[in-house]
C-alpha cells in the first residue's frame, strides 16, 4: 500500500508538472508571435466576465421554467418537468464553464506576475525598478480583488443550482397535484438564493471592469 501510496504521489507530481510546463510553453508561443501575457489576461477576464452573465441567465432561465411549474395542470407536469430539468442542466453547464475560464485567467496572471516580479532584478536604474515594482503590486492588488469576487459569484450558483436540482428532482418523482403545492412553497427560498446570486454577479462584472479599465490604461 505505500509503495501504490508513492507511485500515486509521483503521477500527481508529474502531471502538475506537465500541466505547468504545457502553460509555460502555450504563453512562450504566443509571445513569438506578439501576444504578451498581459494581452491573454485582459481576453481571458473578459470571456470569464461574459460566461458569468450567461450562467446567471441561465439559472434565470431555470428560475423562470421553475416558476411556471405552480400554475400548470397536473397532467401537463411532465411536459414541465422536462424543461425545467433541461432548463436546470443548462444552468449548471454554465456555471462550470464559468468556474473553468476563472480558472484560465488564474493560470496566467500566475505566470504574468511571476514573470514581472522575476524582471525586477534586470533593472539598473533603482528609480525605475522601484516604479515597476508599485505598478506590479497595483495590477496584482487589483486582480485579486476581481478574483475573488469571480470566485464568490462561482460559489453562489453552487447552492442556488442545489436546490433548485433539489426540487427538479422531486418533481421528476411526484407528477401530480401535491408536487405542486410543495414546490410553491420553496419558490422564497429560491427566489432568494437567486437575488443573492445575482448580486454577487453585479459585484464580479463591475470588478471585471474596473479592473480592464485600470489595467489598460496602465498599459497604454
Amino acid at each position: 500500500m505505500k509503495g501504490y501510496r508513492l507511485v500515486a504521489a509521483g503521477l500527481l507530481l508529474a502531471t502538475a508538472a506537465c500541466v505547468a510546463g504545457c502553460q509555460s510553453a502555450y504563453f512562450g508561443a504566443l509571445e513569438k508571435i506578439g501576444i504578451a501575457k498581459r494581452d491573454v489576461l485582459l481576453d481571458r477576464v473578459e470571456a470569464a466576465r461574459g460566461s458569468q452573465g450567461e450562467a446567471e441567465q441561465a439559472y434565470v432561465d431555470a428560475l423562470t421554467a421553475f416558476r411556471a411549474v405552480v400554475s400548470v395542470e397536473a397532467g401537463e407536469l411532465e411536459a414541465v418537468y422536462l424543461k425545467l430539468k433541461a432548463s436546470h442542466d443548462e444552468a449548471a453547464a454554465r456555471a462550470q464553464a464559468f468556474g473553468e475560464r476563472i480558472s484560465a485567467v488564474e493560470s496566467v496572471a500566475d505566470a504574468l506576475f511571476k514573470e514581472w516580479e522575476g524582471e525586477l532584478a534586470q533593472y539598473g536604474d533603482a528609480t525605475l525598478r522601484a516604479k515597476s515594482k508599485a505598478q506590479l503590486d497595483r495590477t496584482r492588488s487589483r486582480y485579486r480583488t476581481v478574483d475573488q469576487a469571480m470566485r464568490r459569484a462561482e460559489a453562489s450558483f453552487r447552492p442556488a443550482l442545489k436546490l433548485l436540482g433539489d426540487q427538479v428532482l422531486y418533481l421528476k418523482h411526484n407528477l401530480n397535484a401535491a408536487a405542486i403545492g410543495a414546490i410553491k412553497d420553496e419558490l422564497p427560498r429560491l427566489q432568494a438564493d437567486a437575488a443573492g446570486l445575482q448580486r454577487d454577479v453585479q459585484r464580479a462584472t463591475a470588478e471585471a471592469d474596473r479592473f480592464l479599465k485600470e489595467f489598460r490604461v496602465e498599459a497604454n
